[in-house]
């Protein structure tokens, strides 16, 4: 005998396999909000009970690191533009015909005068053609091996003394020469305090610079040839990064009493991914030395720590068991109470919980109970019906809303929220005062490398003036051609300029490389640097040289070199790692450029700052220690040296200003630490209560609207189950509770009485889909 299975029951199986998968669900964000919070409750017993610092501060140890950068840097470019002038003194030396050696170093020597000795050798031979200045070790060298254009070297001379000796070779006349130049490697651009001592190393170990308070003693010496070693143990492809490419770090050596030696270092050399230089084989390191105090106070607090651990875990563990009480007990019940109704077990009532989605669910359950048992039911005359004063049914949709999950969650994030409110309120009521915090050597710091980045700004304009100076006395403006090759050729060598062009006494174009001029013609025939607008989208800083008179009257034969400086350039020289935001202004303290983007010619973004760069009227610079109810800072204002070049005529100051809160010092990586951990609490309850909103009341809520409905009558819509977990357990149980329902919304049937309507099915068995 064959049985016909009805449609419900075709839809049990299906129906148990999908309960089996619950995916998702209440368990998850209720399960990992105790752990959680208890991770964070153990990274606060970590974070705020143990010290931030002992000994050396990590502000001390980083500063000297950068200005042993920055001395790296500028002692780099110092040695890379030396030999980039040789060498492009060599190429316009270069021709068909022999030019005398001695003009050559004449003229060599009054274009760039900074060799202290210079010398003109044939390579094929090795004899000494010409000389100028002091004696050049040539014996030290191999002339006759070395390759065209031939890397720097370090050579020391008979007295013990090292030099620098460069080289650039040049053909003429059919026979190849070599010009030779030496200078003594020194310290250029690099500010010195009363405490530090700055020295450069070669990779032996030897110190062949030295200056500040015990330099050249003995152990200051073998100081700096441990860093240097440490420096040149490293591969060249294990850079500092931040903007130096070059192996850099800190040392800290133990001192009498109760004062300690920090040491940074930083070498010359560039990371496999940049453009390799001339001066990155030398093997030169430099070093910086300070002594400083030992910091021997703790900063962390233990006993709060513990406390705090404490009042987290309680809080974790009270609105989990509130969670659990009010959210997922009475949503598990639902789901099982639900599951029981729609196989068809009709006998036990619905428990219906007191509060919230839960109550309204359970309630209109209950009462869907009864209308399948034939006990009750929306029909047209309990509808018509109203009910007693005060009473009104239950399940039906129109029983009045009371507080509902929602409230519940918003109760926990609100009790989770105290804790790292507490926290932060303790971080604003424990924050230390700048002044007794931040050590004198910081500001100094601060100043020391404000001053050398000013005076990096300097040199680079300084150095373009002369380049342009050495293209007026070998540019032909009669030959146009070879006059716009030796510009593009100067454009390319040097990435300082924007444009490069010669111009006549009327300031009239004569020939141009790169991008268009925007100095006015009157600037164009007046010898300097000077700044060519005051106002505008971008500033434009040109460097004009005469050219020599070649025939003719003064006024009608001479010409003029102009090159523009790039903004990129000016601003590349600002931007160094651990000094703050950086602003280069002019004579009025309009903006120029700047490391953290600006505005053409606007203000400083700091008022404190603006009133002391107004307040400064010296030539070597001040730093102070800004204080403020919000964000004390270090800032520092360092001046162009008038005396020092062209540039210095320009008025131009370069200012500078880093938080205190940002710096490496114990008292404030005690504050960063307590602020972690209230972010994290923060964070942590935001997550775990979003996440359940999210996935189970939200959807619950929507579900309440429906089941009230389909206890109040509606057949017609279908409560589509859109997740895997128990709130779509429960829509798909409702679905099957529908599909039971007698049909009392259907039109009335053909010739029944009054237009009574006609259930189309017995509650026995399901009615048709919808």
């Amino acid at each position: 005998m064959t049985t016909t299975r009805s449609p419900i029951s075709k839809l049990r199986p299906a129906r148990r396999r999908a309960d089996m998968a619950v995916l998702g669900g209440v368990r998850p964000p209720l399960a990992a909000l105790p752990v959680l919070l208890a991770l964070v409750a153990g990274l606060t017993v970590f974070a705020v009970g143990s010290d931030a610092e002992r000994g050396v501060p990590e502000a001390v140890l980083s500063s000297q690191q950068h200005i042993a950068e920055d001395g790296a840097v500028a002692l780099q470019g110092a040695v890379d533009q030396s030999i980039t002038d040789l060498r492009t003194a060599a190429a316009d030396f270069t021709g068909s015909k022999s030019a005398p050696a001695d003009g050559m170093l004449t003229r060599l020597n009054q274009t760039y005068p900074k060799w202290r000795g210079t010398a003109v050798v044939d390579q094929s031979t090795g004899r000494l053609l010409a000389a100028q200045g002091e004696a050049l070790p040539l014996g030290k060298v191999n002339l006759r091996a070395l390759p065209a254009n031939p890397p720097p070297r370090l050579v020391r001379d008979d007295s013990g003394g090292t030099r620098l000796l460069a080289f650039a070779t040049l053909s003429q006349g059919g026979r190849q020469e070599l010009i030779v130049a030496s200078q003594s490697v020194k310290l250029p651009g690099i500010s010195v305090g009363k405490q530090h001592m700055l020295n450069v190393v070669d990779r032996d170990g030897a110190t062949l610079a030295s200056a500040g308070p015990g330099a050249g003693t003995e152990q200051a010496k073998s100081l700096a040839g441990t860093a240097a070693r440490q420096a040149q143990s490293r591969g060249p492809s294990d850079t500092a990064g931040g903007g130096f490419d070059g192996p850099s770090g800190s040392l800290v050596r133990a001192a009498d009493g109760n004062r300690r030696t920090a040491v940074g270092y930083a070498a010359v050399a560039r990371g496999l991914a940049s453009k390799e230089s001339p001066s990155s084989g030398l093997g030169l390191t430099v070093v910086t030395t300070v002594q400083t105090e030992r910091h021997g106070a703790g900063t962390g607090d233990l006993r709060l720590a513990l406390l705090a651990a404490a009042v987290l875990l309680a809080l974790a563990a009270g609105v989990t068991a509130a969670l659990h009480l009010v959210v997922q007990r009475p949503v598990l019940r639902l789901r099982r109470d639900a599951q029981r109704l729609g196989s068809g077990d009709l006998t036990a009532p619905v428990h219906v919980s007191r509060f919230g989605e839960p109550a309204r669910i359970g309630a209109a359950l209950e009462a869907l109970r009864l209308q399948l048992r034939g006990r009750g039911g929306p029909s047209q005359e309990t509808v018509a019906q109203p009910p007693a004063k005060g009473r009104v049914p239950r399940g039906t949709g129109k029983s009045r809303r009371r507080l509902g999950l929602r409230t519940a969650l918003l109760v926990c994030a609100l009790a989770l929220l105290a804790w790292p409110a507490s926290m932060l309120l303790t971080l604003g009521s424990t924050l230390p005062h700048p002044a007794a915090v931040v050590p004198r050597l910081i500001s100094d710091d601060q100043r020391q490398r404000t001053e050398t980045t000013a005076d990096r700004m300097r040199r680079g304009i300084n150095d373009g003036y002369a380049d342009l100076t050495h293209l007026a006395t070998v540019i032909d403006t009669a030959r146009s051609e070879e006059a716009r090759q030796a510009l593009d050729r100067s454009l390319e060598q040097h990435g300082r300029y924007r444009s490069l062009y010669v111009v006549d006494g009327a300031g009239k174009i004569l020939v141009r490389a790169g991008d268009g001029p925007r100095t006015p013609k009157k600037a164009r025939i007046r010898p300097g640097v000077l700044q060519a607008n005051t106002s505008g989208t971008e500033p434009v800083l040109a460097a004009v040289a005469a050219q020599p008179v070649r025939g003719g009257t003064e006024t009608s034969g001479r010409h003029y070199v102009v090159g523009e400086f790039k903004v990129q350039y000016l601003t590349g020289i600002l931007n160094r790692p651990g000094l703050g935001s950086v602003w280069l202004v002019d004579s009025a303290h309009r903006v120029i450029a700047s490391n953290k983007g600006f505005v053409a010619f606007g203000r400083v973004s700091d008022s404190r700052l603006r009133a002391q760069m107004k307040d400064d009227r010296t030539t070597k610079g001040s730093a102070e220690l800004l204080l403020g109810w919000r964000d004390p800072a270090v800032a520092a204002v360092a001046p162009f040296n008038n005396k020092r070049g062209v540039a210095g005529a320009l008025g131009w100051k370069v200012a500078s200003i880093r938080p205190v809160f940002w710096i490496g010092l114990p008292e404030y990586e005690a504050q960063r630490r307590i602020m972690l951990v209230g972010l994290l609490g923060v964070t942590t309850g935001a997550l775990c209560i979003g996440w359940l909103y999210l996935v189970v009341v939200r959807p619950l809520r929507d579900l309440t609207q429906g089941a009230e409905a389909l206890a109040a009558g509606d057949r017609r819509t279908v409560l589509y189950p859109r997740y895997h977990d128990e709130v779509g357990s429960l829509a798909r149980s409702l679905e099957l509770i529908r599909q039971r329902l007698p049909r009392t919304d259907v039109p009335p049937a053909p010739g029944s009485p009054d237009g009574a309507p006609t259930p189309s099915t017995s509650p026995s068995g399901p009615g048709p889909r919808s």
